[in-house]
C-alpha cells in the first residue's frame, strides 16, 4: 500500500489555503497502479451480488464503471444539480461554506436493489451520506461504500454509521 501511496501527489493550498489536496490523477497514469486499486476494490464485493455500482461526481465516474463492469452489474452517476436530463430526486450536503445538492435519476435503482457506492476518496463523509440518502429514497439497499482513500483525520465515517465502509488507502 505504500507503494500506491507514493503514486499520489499532495498538493498544499489547493483548492484554498490551508487544504492538503490529494491528486489521484498522479495514480491514474500509472497503469499498474489503476489496475491494482480496480482490482482491489473488485475481490472486496465480488461475492457480493450487487445490482448497482453508484458513483459520486466527478471522480467516482473514473472508477466506478471499471468496477461495475467487473462485477458484471449496471453502473449508475450522481450528479450536482441540474446535469441529469430525466427526473431526479436530490438531497444536499454541507460544504466548508454553505451547501450543495446532488441528483439521481429516480428510475436509477430498483427497490430492494443492491448497491454499491464509489467514490475516489473519504473526506468528511458529506457527498457520501447525501448519496446515500439518494439510495434510501428510492428503496435500494446499500451493500457497502469504497473508496481510494480514506482521510481519517477528518471522521467521514462517523456520517456514514451503520454502513460497511471500505477504503484502500488511509491517511
Amino acid at each position: 500500500m505504500e507503494e500506491l501511496k507514493k503514486k499520489i501527489r499532495e498538493v498544499p493550498d489547493f483548492p484554498s489555503p490551508g487544504i492538503l489536496f490529494y491528486d489521484l490523477t498522479t495514480l491514474l497514469k500509472d497503469s499498474e497502479s489503476l489496475r491494482t486499486v480496480i482490482d482491489l476494490m473488485t475481490h472486496e464485493y465480488r461475492d457480493r451480488e450487487i445490482d448497482q455500482v453508484v458513483a459520486i461526481e466527478s471522480r467516482g465516474f473514473i472508477f466506478g464503471p471499471a468496477l461495475a463492469y467487473n462485477l458484471q452489474t449496471g453502473f449508475v452517476p450522481v450528479r450536482k444539480k441540474g446535469r441529469l436530463p430525466a427526473q431526479t430526486i436530490s438531497a444536499s450536503y454541507d460544504l466548508e461554506y454553505g451547501q450543495d445538492v446532488l441528483e439521481m435519476h429516480t428510475d436509477a435503482i430498483q427497490k430492494g436493489g443492491r448497491v454499491l457506492i464509489v467514490d475516489d476518496l473519504i473526506a468528511t463523509g458529506g457527498t457520501a451520506a447525501a448519496t446515500t440518502q439518494l439510495v434510501h429514497q428510492l428503496g435500494g439497499e446499500i451493500i457497502g461504500l469504497a473508496f481510494i482513500v480514506e482521510l481519517e483525520f477528518l471522521k467521514g465515517r462517523e456520517k456514514l454509521d451503520g454502513f460497511e465502509i471500505s477504503s484502500i488507502l488511509k491517511y
